[in-house]
């Protein structure tokens, strides 16, 4: 199926099953059961109508472009227009923040729901046995997906594995490691029965399953077996790098694309976010200098040693990455057309810089009409080559094989190879600082320093515009608190420490 009947499907079906799953609140919620009449899971139609329905979550945040939220935690980015985030960055993090704390939370279990519900039903549906697995397959690999979520943001959460009623909800948290386990299972389920082939068509493929549960492997710190995941990928053939590193994040450049293994996809005008209004012209997202000095120059030496850095001209000589995901606040930009086009913002950048990545120029100028339809990466495959660079560095120490997989992800735009001579250490902080600048602005960064357990040497360093300094406590900070909405209704929750 092609990407334009997709998502006319996906709106209209996935509409049906948000009805019947989703509300404000997780255990607020309609029953599960609403659509299990006689009149549904009559036929493989309704089962692939109900499956669009499970990935429609995913237009939901955190699976969207307000994952720029966790690079305003992450340091690499100030919000502005008093996006909330800002409070939580600085360390007000309480249960009643409401925001990504609660948004992350109901999302997530909203989609746990949806995902829950399908597998519940799906098989009442007269469906050849390879069908059947590659549809539970996708779902499995969408409700590991939405736990991992929840269980690097939260630590241990409540468990469910079928459709539940309010008062079945109302559990005690499950320890992380059975939630962990749970992610495993069903990512292990997905690599055996999705297919062994391109993302394509916005449906999760064996290489979407791996790279997840590669991602998984790395907060868990199982190097070895992480290392040798990301290899069975990588030798496998069924992705590559992208050539056109600004057009991998436009919709322009991103049908069948082999860089993306899977993504939240969009088709204007009915599926359609607001990123242009929020990137391109509210300046809501504003790159923060610390972000700028980290991009090396064209010889491969950080700002601090090249001869190649100019301070009066952050621009000149700089890795090409740098001006392909940012710009100065003043600056114009070129469209496709290769026109320069300049901008009328309705807020100032509190930071003298604003986003590049994303932003689709030729939708200037824009205004509360503007529709955009990037899809927004989840996960590609520079990540696979990094993940493998990381794991294996971590497992072995320096060879030819790490320095291979980065080298790789630079030479896609023309930067230098990493010296050789490494010693772990540093070649373990070149390849910290390689994910910072190839995944700026897409939503990792605060996942990054929370696995490495560094935020609580970065985030104190850092000083918002305005002059507050940020805060972070390593006692509780690398979790987050449950929403006391939740605290509330289910009297078998316990608090994270610290809060």
């Amino acid at each position: 199926m092609n990407k334009y009947m997709k998502y006319i499907r996906l709106f209209t079906t996935g509409m049906v099953l948000i009805q019947a799953l989703s509300c404000s609140d997780f255990l607020d919620k309609n029953p599960l059961d609403q659509i299990t009449g006689q009149t549904f899971w009559k036929s493989e139609a309704e089962a692939s109508m109900a499956l669009t329905g499970v990935y429609s979550r995913l237009l939901a945040y955190p699976f969207n472009h307000k994952d720029a939220d966790f690079d305003i935690m992450g340091g690499d980015v100030s919000g502005n227009q008093g996006v909330s985030v800002i409070a939580l960055a600085q360390g007000m993090i309480l249960p009643t923040s409401g925001g990504l704390i609660s948004s992350i939370y109901n999302n997530c279990y909203a989609g746990i729901g949806s995902c829950n519900f399908f597998l519940d039903n799906v098989e009442r549906t007269p469906l050849n046995e390879a069908t059947l697995n590659r549809y539970k397959g996708e779902v499995c690999f969408l409700r590991a997906m939405f736990y991992y979520m929840l269980a690097e943001h939260y630590g241990g959460v409540p468990l469910y594995t079928t459709s539940v009623t309010i008062d079945e909800a109302k559990v005690k948290q499950s320890t992380k490691d059975e939630v962990m386990q749970q992610i495993y299972t069903d990512l292990d389920f997905a690599i055996t029965h999705l297919p062994d082939g391109p993302y394509s068509d916005g449906h999760a493929v064996k290489g979407s399953a791996q790279a997840l549960k590669a991602r998984v492997l790395l907060h868990d710190r199982q190097w070895q077996e992480a290392a040798e995941l990301t290899d069975r990928i990588i030798q496998g053939g069924k992705f590559n790098l992208f050539d056109n590193y600004r057009t991998l994040f436009l919709a322009s450049g991103q049908t069948n694309n082999p860089e993306i293994m899977f993504s939240a996809r969009y088709l204007s005008p009915d599926i359609q976010t607001d990123l242009d209004v929020r990137w391109a012209w509210h300046a809501m997202v504003n790159p923060r200098q610390e972000l700028v000095d980290a991009y090396e120059c064209i010889d491969g030496l950080p700002i601090t040693a090249s001869p190649l850095y100019d301070p009066s001209n952050w621009r000149l000589n700089r890795d090409p990455r740098l001006l392909l995901t940012i710009k100065g606040f003043d600056d114009t930009a070129v469209n496709s057309a290769g026109q320069e086009v300049s901008f009328s913002y309705n807020a100032v950048s509190g930071t003298g810089y604003e986003p590049v990545k994303y932003c689709n120029w030729d939708a200037l100028p824009i205004d509360y009409s503007t529709i955009s339809e990037q899809d927004w990466i989840l996960i590609r495959y520079a990540d696979v080559l990094l993940m493998y660079a990381e794991a294996r560095n971590e497992a072995n120490g320096p060879d030819a094989d790490v320095y291979s997989a980065v080298n790789r992800v630079r030479a896609r735009v023309d930067m230098p190879p990493l010296p050789e001579g490494l010693t772990q250490d540093e070649l373990r902080e070149r390849i910290r600082n390689e994910r910072r600048v190839e995944f700026a602005l897409e939503g990792l960064r605060w996942s990054d320093i929370l696995r490495w357990k560094t935020a609580e040497q970065i985030i104190p360093t850092l000083v918002d515009p305005g002059g507050v300094r940020r805060a972070f406590d390593p006692g509780k900070h690398y979790l987050l608190p449950f929403p006391q909405s939740e605290i509330d209704v289910n009297e078998n929750l316990d608090q994270n420490p610290g809060y």
